[in-house]
């Protein structure tokens, strides 16, 4: 007979204890601490699944042969480039991102796409009917007799539902509605999620099928539940965007079988959502000339070179301490750069207030942008604006130098496809390639050295 043993689980981090406690020890969150009944011993009622019962023997890993994996591509370009190539067989995927952001829109039009080309895929909504789901397919202009809606939220029957339709694709929306019978805690609870995705996992591993599940995400922008679910999944995405604008980003932050940090551009239309090809226009095109404080860096997203436009803005501080904000950068850059402009150039910053953007809502987190901020800073606070035809690059070191950056190359060929005449980078990364003829490259040592060529006189 089965007993039933209580226990209490941080809804957070998954920290487990006997008792209730206000404070989490393990993530320090309050009021996290959720009690959930856990069965023990045999209990004749449980589901079993099916995970094989094949022992397998250890190999050595020079006998093990090396085989490219076949991945599923689809006609949408900046999804197969965030993925790595394409849909990796066998793969767990995991999409967060904020309510109404798209994500269902975007799961529905891939499986739309793979469905035409003669691939059965296997669409399971927890928080839609099947009617309400059409009515998005509608909108969508989707038709394809390949593709399968379920409403169901008990994993044992969806699994059921897999194995018996072996599908080429199944998409779980959201993990956060799926339940196991044998867990006694809510649906979405620590204990939930993960018993759900794990057995998804083992899923998709047995059956050879990729499986994409949807995941909520707290008010901070992580998606919710435990630590553990991005562990536990081959590929974690974030859909990010501002529910009241119109363009989106796919932003892969972990994948076994690709780049990390990849970045695809969509743009949400009543159709759904279309991608974009060339995102640094979109960046750019709004950018107004001869104004200071505004420089272009060519920043890298993964393989992919980005032109974005960085704002700063400089004024009299009228408070004790000055304020340093930032919009998609790093806040504590700010005034590391702010001090390295005082100390190695002059600038008399200390009483000044600072504000710098990332327009577009990109977030900027390499080093090669640092060039570029202390620019805009040094723009505005002159009041000398920068010449529209360049573009800044480099790393800023804490002496004042400008440190080399990678892929150059690829940095200075995008920036010269848009029109752009100079680049101003490190002065060590001038060798080993060829520089296009349409656009001069400027090496320098230092920020003084940069400002004496991108400030406009």
């Amino acid at each position: 007979m089965s007993k039933r043993k209580t226990k209490f689980v941080c809804q957070e981090c998954g920290y487990e204890t006997p008792r209730w406690m206000g404070k989490c020890p393990g993530c320090n969150n309050w009021n996290s601490l959720v009690e959930e009944v856990e069965m023990t011993g045999k209990s004749k009622h449980r589901h079993t699944f099916s995970t094989g019962t094949t022992v397998r023997k250890p190999e050595k890993i020079t006998a093990i042969e090396s085989e490219k994996e076949p991945r599923i591509t689809t006609k949408m370009k900046e999804f197969n480039r965030v993925l790595g190539g394409g849909v990796v067989p066998g793969s767990l995927v995991l999409i967060g991102g904020d309510p109404g952001i798209g994500k269902s829109t975007l799961l529905l039009q891939i499986s739309s796409l793979l469905a035409d080309k003669q691939l059965p895929v296997l669409y399971i909504s927890g928080e839609e009917s099947t009617r309400q789901t059409k009515l998005r397919a509608d909108r969508l202009s989707i038709k394809s007799d390949l593709l399968f809606v379920l409403s169901e939220t008990n994993l044992f029957d969806i699994v059921k539902q897999i194995e018996t339709l072996k599908p080429s694709l199944v998409v779980v929306d959201s993990i956060q509605t799926i339940f196991r019978e044998e867990v006694t805690s809510a649906p979405g609870s620590v204990s939930q999620v993960r018993e759900c995705t794990g057995e998804l996992m083992r899923v998709a591993k047995t059956y050879n099928i990729p499986i994409f599940i949807v995941g909520h995400v707290t008010k901070e922008g992580a998606i919710a539940g435990p630590r553990m679910l991005e562990h536990m999944v081959d590929t974690v995405l974030y859909f990010e965007g501002e529910r009241h604008h119109t363009y989106r980003i796919l932003r892969s932050v972990k994948n076994r079988f690709g780049s990390t940090n990849e970045m695809g551009i969509f743009e949400m239309k009543e159709e759904g959502l279309k991608e974009v090809m060339n995102p640094s226009e979109i960046f750019l095109e709004e950018r107004s000339e001869g104004a200071a404080g505004s420089t272009v860096v060519a920043s890298m997203e993964g393989t992919r070179p980005v032109l974005v436009e960085i704002q700063a803005l400089i004024s009299p501080s009228s408070f004790g301490n000055p304020r340093r904000m930032g919009t998609g950068i790093d806040h504590n850059r700010i005034p590391l750069l702010m001090a390295v402009l005082e100390k190695r150039v002059g600038l008399m910053l200390q009483n000044q207030d600072a504000y710098v953007k990332v327009a577009g809502g990109v977030k900027l987190d390499e080093p090669a942008i640092d060039l570029a901020v202390s620019i805009s800073i040094a723009s505005s606070f002159r009041n000398q604006p920068t010449r529209p035809e360049d573009i800044f690059i480099g790393e800023v070191g804490l002496t004042g130098e400008v440190r080399r950056v990678s892929r150059i190359e690829q940095r200075v060929q995008e920036a010269a496809k848009l029109g752009f005449k100079r680049v101003i980078c490190p002065r060590r990364n001038l060798d080993g390639w060829k520089v296009p003829q349409t656009i001069q490259v400027i090496g320098v040592d230092s920020v003084q050295e940069a400002m004496d060529f991108g400030l406009a006189r």
